[in-house]
């Protein structure tokens, strides 16, 4: 620790911009130097302006796809879905090429461009969002803008920051949003999120420096990419290869694809079927979203400590499973409210697998690790809004008309959500038969011979699968 300050004391200039910053020197784009703090603004502005647009998004796809509301959420999202997670990681390669603030200024902008179609017209708004997919992977290139200016040591907490002001911009949002179209009308709510993603853009093109140092880009951008970094299906290959891993894999697989498919549809299904007023399921996001923080940080803390990693995960499936269950069966407000509770404690199965599935990879093989857990997520991102949207056409769960609260007669008011719990009770029996302590020594194939010296290398892997992520 002593050398290290003795190392940085030098040269004063380079420690700030290596401490909150950067590695090794910056480029001159924009005012100062690129921080973790251009990040977090970028993903604020985004999201805020998104989170505002939730109750007029409802009433709109409604309005548009009257008799097939379900299937065609389900069919946009899966398609945005799809071509983020074939698109993400070759923006991410391509960003290693040219640099993150054009990619970051691409993502943007085409992430937020069907906001004003929304008055505009309707089939438009949502013809695009579908194919916006393409580059709606602002996340790849702000984890990659994030791993340049930050050391080994400091990226965990950078990343927490950056997920966190997520949270935050979701959590306040969509109540300000349906305050607002109560009070003066959605047009308003349109326009306003029309303006924070043009303050985004420009937020971007001013103020935000580039960070990715011009000594490690190629000399042209005619340089080739590795296209092997660019394949969204090359982490997935390497599933098979370690039985343990295999196990995490089919169980995230089982897990998350319901969970990506409930995310698509839950909020059209609380308005539209459960009588949920515009101003509720604002509430209901931000006190899922505030419980979600308290369980991934006290509660998952305190569980890891005294019931261990495996153990965690298997209680984590659980909630998931009753939380999945309540929402098949509940007919209620209330108990969506409670189910809702429970979903916040479900919430801690992913950062588990994460730290399961980095004590079971060996220390050169962290970044492969992750990137398979990123990959098959990204794939879920696609499949299960799109599996849940014909669940419910299957089983005839539409509308005629807006109403106050529509009446079920069905015994199962959500089918796709018992066909979810189903899944995740397939994941829980998977997870059982994962290694109690599984730790890298264990993997003689893939261990190096050279011990600590490969020491550094998994922060540069862990670089890779963070390019792959298009959870949002």
């Amino acid at each position: 620790m002593t050398q290290s300050k003795k190392k940085k004391r030098p040269s004063r200039s380079l420690l700030l911009a290596k401490k909150i910053i950067i590695k090794d020197g910056g480029t001159g784009f924009g005012p100062g130097s690129p921080s973790v703090y251009h990040a977090v603004v970028v993903i604020f502005l985004e999201f805020f302006a998104w989170g505002l647009l939730t109750a007029p998004t409802l009433v709109v796809l409604h309005e548009t796809f009257p008799k097939h509301t379900f299937l065609m959420n389900g069919l946009i999202q899966g398609v945005k879905g799809l071509l983020s997670f074939l698109s993400a990681p070759l923006i991410g390669a391509l960003s290693d090429v040219w640099g993150r603030k054009s990619f970051l200024l691409l993502t943007v902008f085409f992430t937020c461009a069907p906001i004003p179609l929304m008055k505009i017209s309707p089939w438009w708004y949502f013809a695009v969002i579908s194919v916006s997919g393409v580059f709606a992977v602002t996340f790849s290139v702000i984890f990659a803008y994030v791993a340049d200016i930050t050391q080994e040591h400091e990226r965990s907490m950078a990343y927490g920051l950056v997920s966190a002001t997520f949270a935050a911009s979701l959590v306040t949002s969509p109540a300000i949003g349906a305050y607002l179209g109560r009070a003066y009308g959605d047009s308003l709510v349109v326009v306003l999120a029309s303006a924070i993603a043009m303050l985004d853009i420009c937020f971007i093109l001013v103020a935000v420096p580039e960070s990715l140092p011009e000594k490690m880009r190629p000399a042209s951008w005619g340089a080739p990419i590795s296209w092997e970094q660019a394949d969204p299906f090359a982490s997935l290959r390497k599933v098979g290869q370690d039985s343990t891993v295999l196990l995490i894999c089919i169980t995230v697989f089982l897990s998350y694809l319901p969970e990506a498919g409930q995310y698509s549809s839950f909020f059209l299904y609380l308005r539209q079927i459960m009588g949920f007023s515009p101003e509720s399921v604002a509430a209901f996001i931000a006190v899922l979203g505030l419980l979600s923080i308290v369980a991934q940080t006290v509660v998952l803390s305190l569980l890891m400590r005294s019931i261990g990693n495996k153990n965690t995960i298997l209680l984590g499936l659980g909630f998931q499973i009753l939380q999945l269950a309540w929402y098949g069966f509940g007919s209620e407000p209330w108990m969506m409210w409670a189910a809702g509770a429970v979903a916040a404690m479900s919430s801690i199965t992913f950062p588990a697998v994460s730290a399961l599935i980095s004590r079971t990879a060996d220390p050169d093989q962290q970044g492969v690790g992750q990137g398979m857990i990123t990959g098959i997520r990204g794939l879920c991102n696609g499949l299960g809004p799109a599996l849940y949207g014909f669940i419910f056409y299957i089983f005839h769960v539409e509308l005629d008309e807006v109403p106050e609260r529509v009446t079920t007669p069905a015994v199962i008011p959500g089918p796709p959500f018992l066909f979810g719990a189903c899944s995740v009770l397939l994941a829980l029996l998977v997870a059982l038969f994962i290694p109690e302590h599984a730790s890298p020594g264990g993997r003689k194939k893939h261990a190096s011979p050279h011990g600590h010296p490969h020491g550094p290398q998994p922060a540069g892997d862990a670089k890779e699968p963070l390019l792959q992520d298009t959870n949002v």
